[in-house]
């Protein structure tokens, strides 16, 4: 139960729940939603479910019988190892990206991952508790530089390494132009190690991509998000993000 109702302080203009919420550390804005959608908001002492609701610096919002309360936003780059879920819980029990995080971090922040890595993918995956910021990144129609080491069965010739770079064919609909660097090609092994940057988020691209042109993928790893890099850390670390990596994710 709340012993005492604090205002939330938002802008003097009426801003929609869901990004107020999100911008208080909440969640994500999708995540917000949900939220909103499922009658856990209350506003004002009255349960909410409207989307469009906006909100004032006089209203007092409750999200699960809990006043909202701006906090400090965090951001952090994660270099996440293979073997591990990219979400906050799960109801088997597997591993999850959060366990990674310390524990410093999670109890005193309700930081989340932005977007998705694969279970089997390892790399650069952002956490913060700023949910606004992962909105943007996450559902921006601007183009955010994703950058992978990608080895894949098989030696890589030429043509197709242009297919890759002018688009391949995923569930009706081509991929926006890549950039394909050819890192090195082992021939003993029948594989290829190549540097591949997309600017689109498609559910498992990379593998996909590879696969429909006969290259599957062996191992696969995220260096780079939004120019944000693995550099200093060691699988399983974490740091936080410095200023002026912030206000470049911001200016994405």
């Amino acid at each position: 139960m709340v012993k005492s109702k604090t205002v939330i302080t938002v802008n003097d203009t009426s801003e929609r729940l869901q990004k107020v919420m999100a911008s208080c550390g909440v969640a994500s804005r999708r995540k917000c939603e949900e939220i909103i959608l499922s009658g856990r908001v209350r506003i004002n002492g009255e349960i909410v479910k409207e989307l469009g609701t906006k909100v004032s610096a006089k209203d007092i919002i409750e999200v699960d019988n809990k006043v909202l309360t701006k906090q400090q936003l965090v951001y952090y780059v994660l270099y996440k190892p293979t073997g591990y879920l990219t979400t906050v819980s799960d109801s088997y029990g597997r591993r999850l990206v959060m366990d990674l995080i310390p524990k410093e971090i999670t109890k005193a922040h309700r930081v989340f991952p932005v977007g998705r890595l694969d279970y089997d993918t390892s790399g650069v995956l952002l956490i913060t508790n700023d949910g606004e910021l992962s909105y943007r990144l996450t559902r921006s129609a601007k183009e955010i530089e994703k950058v992978y080491q990608v080895r894949v069965e098989g030696i890589l010739n030429q043509d197709a390494v242009t297919r890759l770079m002018k688009g391949v064919l995923l569930d009706g609909k081509l991929t926006k132009r890549s950039k394909v660097e050819v890192i090195s090609i082992d021939k003993k092994n029948n594989s290829s190690l190549i540097r591949l940057t997309i600017t689109e988020g498609r559910n498992r691209q990379v593998r996909r991509m590879c696969e429909s042109i006969g290259y599957p993928v062996k191992k696969l790893k995220r260096i780079s998000f939004g120019g944000i890099t693995l550099d200093g850390l060691s699988v399983g670390e974490c740091r936080a993000l410095k200023p002026h990596e912030i206000k470049v994710l911001y200016s994405l």
